[in-house]
Order: structure tokens, then C-alpha cells, then sequence
């Protein structure tokens, strides 16, 4: 079971409250857990990735046991205590402006 946490903003357009968990099959992959994710919640299709890249949203970042995931390869895989369900990925809305 994978624990995804997500920034407010796209909990309330999914719907969600908390942590949401998720079944991915096979390698648990930064690829892997963004499609189940959109697979489960279609609204959010195009709000964390770009539609036609799939390409990381500029404003979003991904953290997962202390570690910025945001420039990794999408097959990159995630750590061991993410796949275990022990750490949670983490979604966070980076923050801009002057």
C-alpha cells in the first residue's frame, strides 16, 4: 500500500481528506504511483503532470524520505520504505513570488 500525501488545493479538487492510499502493481516507480493515482482520481489528470509530456507541473514538487524526488526519471524507482508502506510520497506545492 503506498501513502500519498497531497497539497490542499488538489486534495479538494480529488475529493480526499488525509492521506490517500493506493495499490500499485509491479515496481513501485514515481511513473507507477502517478498513474494509479490519476487512474483513481481522473480529476486530476494534467494538475500534477503535463497531458501530452507527462512532464512534472513547474510548481510541484515530489519528497519521499527526506529526499526531493522532483527531478528524478519517471521510472525512477522509490525508496524501500515508500514501496512498504512505511514512509509516505509526498506532493507539495512549491511557492513563488517576491
Amino acid at each position: 500500500m503506498i501513502r500519498v500525501v497531497l497539497p490542499f488545493h488538489l486534495c479538494r479538487l480529488a475529493g480526499v481528506e488525509g492521506e490517500v492510499r493506493l495499490e500499485v502493481a509491479g515496481p513501485v516507480t514515481l511513473r507507477s504511483v502517478l498513474d494509479e493515482l490519476e487512474a483513481r482520481y481522473p480529476m486530476l489528470r494534467g494538475t500534477i503532470r503535463d497531458h501530452g509530456t507527462l512532464r512534472r507541473r513547474a510548481f510541484l514538487r515530489f519528497f519521499a524520505c527526506g529526499q526531493d524526488l522532483s527531478h528524478e526519471e519517471a521510472e525512477a524507482a522509490l525508496p524501500r520504505e515508500v514501496a512498504m508502506g512505511e514512509e509516505v510520497f509526498r506532493i507539495v506545492g512549491a511557492i513563488a513570488g517576491g
